[in-house]
């Protein structure tokens, strides 16, 4: 394997740090929905939470309401059937527990056809950090993604029947990726770090419409249009040695320092549909669909700057996804006990956009089955508490990444079989 060919595996290497989204939105915006396995998120108005659901539900709220949630998220992962030439462990723990994912909204009756609110919420997000000895570390090591949204909204009834609404939201993502570099394979010692740093805000936007076809039926629609991202930061290597040191009689400098790095990344759109039927005043059903298009992510394509000459493989490095559109369902009831309490429950399939054959140590997430449980506090005429919990089990999937590169980036295959447990609480004021 000759230097040159080196240099342009490492930047394959650096370029896997990059992988800035596991393909998983964030559902933790309306705990009231939770209940319900969010099935109708876009159709059933119980809170100021309907301004991520379903902008146009604000005009069915009456006066100023304020609601407030967060969220604990548990993850259990099981890694079996390791292969790998990789000394070291594989234990599992790698989500830092437990994830907390807050959320806040507000909605102001303007006059009877105009509303107004605001929201701030995390529409997707991932987090895993492995330990040091982990054999899948040249793969991936650590990850943390976070985007925040804030979308100020507007909705107008048009009649009795019939509302629409429309937000433009305010898109901030935050990343910091890590992996690891086989010095072994370039004639060296020990393990070196690639740390990968970006950020950037972007404008999207929020329409929905929402429709009473009949006095117990409510229908909505949803669009949370896509936002293309372009983050910039820093790639620092720190540690290689070998051939990646400085090599003053070939002249080359070295690897190890700071380069300013750039990615396009786009978030997907998505279409939110559901219907709520209120069989009585005790009793009600939901059912939902959302179409989330991945396929606006077929690869990714990173511009790093700053390198020497003697490494210019880094300059433009491309990895190719291939990510797949989904369709996610899920069916839901909540039933009146009395004036105070109301109980919630429901049921979810959530496929994983990935295809087996990309699936990746940074993001081995599979199918989804959701079950859910709610419960609703009425605990004065203005102040409400909403309690939810989500059981999901994810199919086993398989990490397959053969050897490459001359033994830079050491093959690694095992299987994942994620389980999740999650909590939220939310508390609502009407004024």
């Amino acid at each position: 394997m000759t230097i040159k060919n080196q240099f342009c595996a490492l930047g394959l290497c650096l370029m896997s740090t990059h992988t800035l989204a596991n393909g998983l939105q964030v559902n933790e915006q309306s705990i009231s929905s939770a209940g319900k396995a969010y099935s109708g998120r876009a159709s059933d108005v119980q809170d100021a939470s309907i301004v991520y659901g379903n902008p146009a539900g604000m005009s069915k709220l009456a006066g100023e309401h304020v609601s407030g949630g967060i969220s604990f998220i548990d993850v259990d992962t099981h890694i079996s059937a390791v292969n790998t030439s990789v000394p070291g462990t594989s234990r599992g723990d790698m989500v830092p527990s437990p994830v907390v994912v807050p959320s806040g909204f507000y909605t102001l009756q303007l006059n009877q056809d105009w509303h107004i609110g605001m929201g701030v919420y995390a529409p997707f997000g991932g987090s895993t950090d492995y330990e040091d000895s982990f054999q899948g570390r040249y793969r991936s090591s650590r990850t943390q993604v976070k985007v925040v949204t804030l979308q100020p909204t507007l909705s107008y009834r048009i009649n009795d029947r019939l509302s629409v609404g429309f937000g433009p939201t305010i898109n901030r993502i935050d990343g910091l990726l890590e992996s690891k570099i086989n010095n072994r394979a370039v004639g060296g010692q020990g393990d070196g770090t690639v740390k990968v740093t970006g950020d950037d805000t972007a404008l999207g936007f929020n329409v929905g419409i929402m429709f009473d076809p009949l006095d117990d039926l409510t229908l909505g629609l949803t669009y949370h249009s896509k936002v293309d991202y372009t983050l910039k930061g820093k790639t620092k290597v720190s540690g290689a040695n070998g051939l990646l040191a400085p090599i003053p009689a070939l002249r080359l400098p070295g690897l190890n320092g700071k380069y300013d790095s750039s990615l396009d990344f786009t978030t997907p759109e998505t279409v939110d549909a559901s219907a709520t039927w209120r069989f009585s005043e005790r009793l009600d059903f939901s059912a939902g669909a959302l179409w989330s298009r991945w396929s606006r992510v077929p690869e990714l394509n990173v511009q790093n700057t700053g390198v020497p000459s003697s490494y210019a493989a880094f300059d433009t490095i491309v990895e190719t996804l291939k990510w797949r559109d989904t369709w996610s369902f899920s069916t839901g009831m909540s039933y009146r006990l009395n004036k105070q309490w109301k109980i919630r429950t429901g049921i979810a399939y959530e496929p994983t956009p990935m295809p087996n054959q990309y699936t990746s140590t940074r993001a081995p997430s599979g199918d989804r089955k959701i079950l859910t449980l709610g419960l609703n506090w009425q605990a004065t005429d203005k102040t409400s508490l909403d309690l939810g919990y989500g059981y999901i089990r994810e199919d086993t999937v398989k990490v397959s990444q053969p050897t490459s590169q001359g033994g830079l980036r050491p093959g690694y295959s095992a299987k994942y079989q994620n389980t999740i447990n999650g909590l939220g609480l939310q508390l609502n004021y009407a004024f």
